[in-house]
């Protein structure tokens, strides 16, 4: 199943300012999830994001934060942004995909995923944009959520596969200014 756009929304887990330093690659993962939501808005998608426990772990990073639409971070205290009730994401009029990005993968991204496939959400994670302190438990989340029937995709795979289509200006846009 391809990733679609009429039916998908960027999902943003948790890039939080006092937690980012202690991620592997933390600024490329900055860089990807940056990347993400501006290709998102750019081609209308809806963006979210939540913020676990934000009175211990900080606001959303501020790279991040001035990136997003207004409104769109919901506060949480479960791990899964399901369980925390952020933007309704299992229910019925909500997307039936979700585009994932963020940390920490082997906990919160992992348990959202796993809720939203439990709601029989489609759900896509984007490798290069999620990340852990540990090398070894995001490989070991990546591998579980994979399992249980998420696809593990690329920025790349998102973007082209939002995009369909090479016939349009949007393409050219996108192409120009985000896939170089």
């Amino acid at each position: 199943m391809l990733i679609d756009a009429r039916d998908s929304a960027l999902l943003v887990v948790d890039v939080q300012g006092r937690l980012v330093p202690a991620i592997a690659g933390w600024q490329a993962l900055l860089d990807q999830v940056i990347w993400l939501i501006r290709v998102a808005r750019r081609m209308e998608i809806p963006v979210l994001a939540c913020e676990q426990y934000p009175q211990g772990l900080g606001p959303t990073h501020p790279a991040v934060a001035a990136e997003l639409p207004a409104g769109c971070i919901a506060s949480k205290l479960h791990f899964s942004a399901v369980a925390g009730a952020c933007h309704a994401l299992d229910q019925p009029k909500s997307p039936g995909q979700y585009v994932i990005c963020g940390m920490e993968t082997h906990v919160c991204v992992l348990q959202t995923v796993m809720e939203l496939l439990a709601a029989g959400k489609r759900v896509f994670v984007v490798e290069e944009a999620v990340g852990s302190r540990r090398d070894s438990d995001k490989a070991l989340a990546l591998t579980r959520m994979r399992e249980a029937g998420a696809s593990i995709v690329s920025r790349e795979m998102v973007a082209f596969e939002w995009l369909r289509r090479a016939d349009s200006g949007l393409f050219r846009e996108i192409s120009k200014n985000f896939l170089r």
